[in-house]
């Protein structure tokens, strides 16, 4: 009888760069350090929101946190479709955020905050989880598909 070795390999989920230092793969996503850096614009924008908007405040928190933890999440997927459909709940989330900060400039909650900031940040995170989600989807890289 002859041995055959199974060829699917997990590949890494953290790997040494240069330096010697390991990193996990989400990590190595530029949307993902993008992501980081909108939950600390998040949480200034959030100790500057006068009483009576701590539900604004809690809401902005956790959309904002989620984006990078999924983002995470779908990193470690093996499946360009799960991937994918990991990057459209972050773009969710994502846009959630956006929608908030829409509120706070409506309600003339913008005190030198940093929402400005915060939205062009997010217009680059929501336009890289677009891409991503289209790629793992079949769509975009020269492989477009129409929709059925």
């Amino acid at each position: 009888m002859i041995e055959t070795r199974s060829r699917s390999r997990s590949r890494p989920r953290s790997r040494k760069n240069k330096s010697g230092v390991t990193s996990f793969d989400h990590e190595r996503l530029d949307v993902y350090q993008a992501s980081i850096e909108f939950v600390a614009i998040a949480d200034t924008i959030t100790s500057h929101l006068p009483r009576g908007r701590s539900y604004l405040a809690d809401q902005l928190r956790r959309a904002a946190l989620s984006v990078p933890m999924i983002i995470a999440e779908g990193a470690v997927e093996f499946s360009p479709k799960d991937k994918a459909r990991f990057y459209r709940i972050a773009l969710r989330s994502a846009t959630e955020c956006a929608a908030i900060l829409d509120v706070c400039k409506v309600l003339e909650l913008d005190r030198n905050t940093g929402l400005p900031k915060g939205r062009n940040l997010l217009l680059r995170i929501v336009s890289m989880l677009t891409r991503m989600a289209k790629i793992g989807n079949g769509y975009g890289n020269g492989n477009e598909r129409t929709a059925q």
